[in-house]
């Protein structure tokens, strides 16, 4: 026994160590890049020729001439597009103001069906199906795992292994990079869900397609599943890249979602959503603000310039909501006068987007624990885990500092010392170095499936070694 395992220490070593493995990061740069969905017709048109199409997207499939993907196969003259998945718009709008799709409708510009997978149905299911050879997947996602399109292409896969269907991924960037995974992986009990369909952290660093090669690649699928896929890769995009280097038209994500700078907040301060604490919409700088008529904003600046948070700096402020045309409805606390703090980023490759909303929220919870109420179940989706309100609620200002003071290794976030306490073999420190590396995907699940089988604890069943094994492939770590 011992020497199988030193034989497979050995390996792994040799794994760490191979040069091939590891990905380059050069500096980001500002110019164009090539999204997936404009190489389809072109060097990918065999894996949609001659073949009956669906069509999963939304307002951000589009083409570099500025045409939606669903009119540019529907013209398509060597493939036939026979149904559209969307969300709960028009699959070309993201204008919350006008009246939402039904669960089932037909498209105006195609006369093909169109089903909303943003309300009764996330997964497809076989009658919406039928007759489809191909699923086409091509969504601009931001960056979040709570930000619901990760996760849908997740019940999209699913039910395409089901069905016997290939899927078509068209890989676009991400827009705040592919460099760093922050935040807490769900809790089994919350996968196969709107907001956590998979053992992703919150900030994931990954792209869509990238994504769609781990859920495969590693048998996230319900069921371990596996489908035969396709990812048609980007041209010229970079890790370190931000949307704004790529020379991609903005379009937001989400109407609330205005700039980069709003997105990159959201990350990370989107967890007011689950409070009674305004996250900054029908403002200009939704999610960048955040406030409540009874909130001492003064205090809670204080507060955070005492966290060793990088990259930001917060700012007292005072905002009224308004409804802004693009809403479909009013914004939390509109029309009231709230005093509120405002998030700056002042070096948006140190910020880390997910700890300062933690912080945020538990500087909030701190000055005001009997005004804050809780919506659990909102919590629940953006969280997917207990332990973030047990660490807010219970530990007070030592639930925050250790998460913001343990060392970093960048850009994944290891404690080495955690491993070590799991095994008697001194698997932290190679583990540790290989984990903060910027290795590739394929090669991180490599790295995951030697630690299993060589890790006498993993072999054993040691829920939290094959934890670890897991994060390697995600290169992240729970905060808790």
């Amino acid at each position: 026994m011992l020497l199988n395992t030193l034989a497979g220490f050995a390996g792994f070593v040799a794994l760490a160590a191979f040069p091939l493995v590891v990905e380059p990061r050069p500096a980001a740069r500002s110019a164009p890049i090539t999204v997936g969905a404009d190489r389809l017709f072109t060097e990918y048109e065999h894996l949609i020729r001659g073949k009956r199409l669906a069509l999963v997207s939304n307002h951000s499939g589009r083409l570099a001439d500025g045409a939606h993907l669903a009119d540019a196969l529907h013209r398509y003259p060597r493939a036939q597009l026979r149904v559209l998945f969307g969300m709960e718009h028009d699959i070309r709008s993201n204008d919350y103001s006008v009246a939402r799709d039904p669960e089932t409708t037909v498209d105006r510009a195609t006369g093909l069906p169109k089903h909303n997978l943003y309300g009764e149905h996330h997964k497809p299911t076989p009658e919406m199906l039928a007759d489809v050879q191909v699923i086409v997947f091509d969504i601009q996602e931001v960056g979040a795992r709570f930000y619901e399109h990760i996760n849908i292409l997740g019940f999209v896969m699913e039910a395409a292994a089901e069905q016997g269907i290939e899927v078509v991924v068209l890989d676009r960037p991400n827009p705040v990079t592919g460099v760093r995974q922050d935040g807490f992986l769900p809790d089994d009990s919350a996968l196969f869900r709107f907001g956590s369909y998979a053992k992703v952290p919150v900030q994931h660093g990954m792209t869509m397609g990238e994504l769609a090669r781990l859920y495969n690649g590693e048998r996230m699928l319900r069921g371990g599943k596996t489908v035969t896929l396709h990812v048609v890769p980007m041209v010229g995009w970079t890790r370190s890249m931000w949307y704004d280097q790529t020379g991609l038209e903005w379009r937001k994500p989400s109407p609330n979602l205005l700039t980069l700078d709003s997105l990159l907040a959201y990350v990370g301060t989107c967890l007011f959503e689950s409070v009674n604490v305004s996250e900054g919409r029908g403002t200009d700088q939704p999610f960048e603000v955040i406030g409540a008529a009874w909130l001492d904003n003064a205090a809670m600046v204080k507060l955070l310039e005492g966290v060793n948070l990088r990259g930001v700096v917060f700012e007292p402020v005072v905002f009224t909501p308004v409804q802004k045309p693009y809403h479909g409805g009013p914004p939390e606390l509109v029309g009231e006068r709230l005093n509120g703090v405002r998030l700056r980023v002042t070096d948006r490759d140190a910020f880390e987007p997910y700890r300062a909303g933690v912080a945020m929220l538990w500087a909030v919870h701190r000055l005001h624990p009997d005004r804050l109420v809780w919506n659990d179940a909102v919590l629940d989706r953006l969280v997917a885990t207990t332990r973030l309100k047990a660490m807010i609620v219970g530990g007070k200002r030592i639930a925050i500092e250790p998460m913001m003071t343990a060392p970093r290794r960048a850009p994944f976030f290891v404690v080495s010392s955690w491993v070590s306490s799991i095994c008697s073999l001194p698997w932290s420190s190679l583990v540790t170095r290989a984990a903060s590396t910027s290795l590739t995907v394929p090669a991180r699940c490599m790295l995951s499936s030697i630690f299993r089988m060589t890790c006498p604890c993993s072999r054993s069943g040691n829920t939290a070694a094959s934890m670890w094994a897991d994060l390697l492939i995600t290169g992240a770590l729970p905060l808790s």
